[in-house]
């Protein structure tokens, strides 16, 4: 099997990258808990059912399925990429069908900043992107680590010189030597 393509490749020349982060790892929480359930579940069912073959065998499978679909979850959010450029906004999910997403900056009309009290707990927020009328491939995104940053980053990417752009204030170049 041939491993996921990094999100790097798909930066073109011409872009700069700015921030390039997986999802908070507060989002495997639901997986963990869901798994350790199950297999507490598991371990009582085959504690308390009469000894047999069968009992054995259905809890040794239920728990490798258990198992195996917790290791899945981990490689998918181990591979999973949000890269931020001064051109654009990337996601790069999925292992065996690679997916990235895309919104291009310049089509950002706002962005919103959510920090729930479990994500202050855990140091993750989520951030909302919203563009001029057009669905685009993701429009939020969840789980972010460092959002301040991350959404101060994509704000300065986003309204930072365009606003200074259009009222006409960039500041004069400095001469050398004078």
């Amino acid at each position: 099997m041939l491993a996921p393509r990094e999100i790097d490749e798909y930066i073109l020349p011409t872009e700069r990258r700015i921030i390039r982060v997986r999802e908070h790892w507060a989002v495997m929480l639901t997986p963990i808990l869901q798994s350790g359930a199950v297999l507490v579940l598991i371990v009582l069912a085959e504690q308390n059912l009469p000894d047999s073959v069968f009992v054995d065998n259905l809890a040794f499978y239920g728990a490798l399925v258990v198992v195996v679909r917790f290791t899945i979850l981990v490689m998918l959010w181990w591979v999973e990429r949000i890269v931020v450029t001064d051109k654009r906004v990337m996601k790069s999910q999925g292992i065996i069908t690679h997916k990235v997403g895309m919104m291009p900056l310049g089509k950002v009309t706002d962005l919103t900043f959510v920090r729930s009290l479990t994500g202050r707990m855990f140091g993750y927020g989520k951030i909302v992107i919203e563009s001029a009328g057009q669905a685009q491939a993701f429009d939020e995104i969840d789980y972010i680590p460092r959002p301040e940053e991350i959404y101060e980053a994509i704000s300065e990417l986003v309204f930072g010189e365009k606003r200074q752009t259009r009222s006409g204030l960039l500041p004069l170049p400095r001469r050398r030597g004078r």
